[in-house]
């Protein structure tokens, strides 16, 4: 058995012990001592892993090794089939930092049905957008407003905030769009982009207070 092999089989077996210290400890040291055998069995555990913890240090082990390579693995996950296995690997992509990040990040994966990869998505595009692409990317994200609870409403108004002025007219346009829950969270969005550290709930009542107030018949949208 190669040299290579012997360290796969080992990260490998390590990753797939029951006890998830056992794998925290085995990916902690798989990023202490970087052996670009590791790279396709950290990524392949991505898409599995269970335990939150586990999955971060993953993150940062792949970070470790040679970004160029890694990246290229990274980007072959974002077709996968698997929800997990997209959503971590636009994550460990935002901490690498591969200038490649922003052309892998499709209007699919921006729609995503799943809405946690969607989430990674909007987090992951606004961090790494060419300036010059930013207004295109808030027009694209804007088709996303009223989409699902809290925690996700959450993630695209903070999307729109890292965009700051060039989000600005697109959010502009959602305060007046036909939906009032698309515009409740417009200018919920609005209120955040100018005050990061507000709580979304109380950005939200005070949307809906005001859309009501301007004579439109309120839809839900997720407390907080």
């Amino acid at each position: 058995m190669t040299q290579e092999r012997r360290q796969r089989s080992w990260l490998e077996a390590a990753l797939d012990e029951p006890n998830p210290s056992a794998r925290l400890q085995a990916a902690l040291t798989a990023g202490t001592s970087p052996d670009q055998a590791y790279v396709d069995v950290l990524v392949t555990r991505c898409a599995t892993e269970p335990d939150f913890f586990v999955r971060d240090m993953l993150t940062w082990a792949l970070t470790r090794h040679d970004p160029s390579a890694t990246a290229e693995r990274l980007l072959g996950e974002l077709r996968s089939p698997i929800a997990q296995a997209r959503s971590q690997a636009l994550h460990s992509l935002s901490k690498i930092g591969d200038p490649r990040t922003w052309d892998g990040i499709t209007t699919e994966l921006l729609r995503d049905i799943d809405d946690e990869v969607a989430r990674t998505a909007w987090r992951t595009a606004a961090a790494v957008v060419p300036p010059d692409l930013a207004a295109d990317l808030a027009e694209r994200l804007s088709t996303q407003f009223n989409r699902g609870g809290p925690r996700v409403q959450l993630s695209l108004s903070r999307a729109f905030a890292t965009l700051g002025t060039a989000a600005a007219a697109v959010v502009e346009r959602a305060k007046t769009d036909r939906d009032p829950g698309v515009r409740a969270h417009a200018i919920a969005t609005e209120r955040l982009m100018r005050n990061p550290d507000e709580d979304l709930g109380a950005a939200i009542a005070e949307a809906r207070r005001t859309v009501a107030l301007l004579g439109a018949p309120m839809v839900e949208v997720g407390e907080c």
